[in-house]
């Protein structure tokens, strides 16, 4: 996907100020043990599979997008750091690519995540910028 980030700053399409690169997958990883967990055995399996994981997100595989939104805006049982703005983010690239695979329980979710008692209105903007520029790093023409 990494190409097509760079065909279109090549075409001029989009510019480096437009379009941020991926942020790392271990940026995400909570700071904390996962033996402050409630359920620790979940918080090392998923810490165990992440990069993986976000690997496939950022690929375009829309079942790892859904654990990472999902993780994202839960922190999943402490495995990663909760982000809601970055949660929301990455549930509307979910319901706003052209995926076979999209259902009602996306747009649920996004609803649920990017909601007035998760993100104030600066957040959801903020959201809904990142969402943008990761379609484009998916290469993925959103729907409205």
């Amino acid at each position: 996907m990494q190409w097509v980030a760079a065909a279109l700053l090549a075409c001029g399409c989009v510019s480096l100020v437009e379009v941020a690169d991926w942020p790392d997958a271990a940026d995400y990883v909570a700071k904390t043990s996962c033996g402050q967990s409630e359920n620790a055995q979940s918080c090392t399996d998923l810490r165990a599979r992440w990069t993986d994981i976000y690997g496939d997100a950022i690929a375009g595989k829309v079942e790892s997008q859904r654990i990472v939104a999902r993780c994202l805006s839960t922190g999943c049982d402490g495995a990663v750091e909760p982000n809601a703005m970055r949660g929301c983010a990455w549930w509307q690239v979910i319901v706003k690519a052209e995926n076979a695979s999209f259902d009602i329980n996306d747009q649920r979710e996004m609803a649920r995540s990017c909601g007035p008692e998760k993100l104030d209105d600066p957040g959801r903007q903020a959201a809904a910028d990142l969402a943008k520029n990761w379609l484009i790093l998916l290469g993925v023409t959103a729907r409205n």
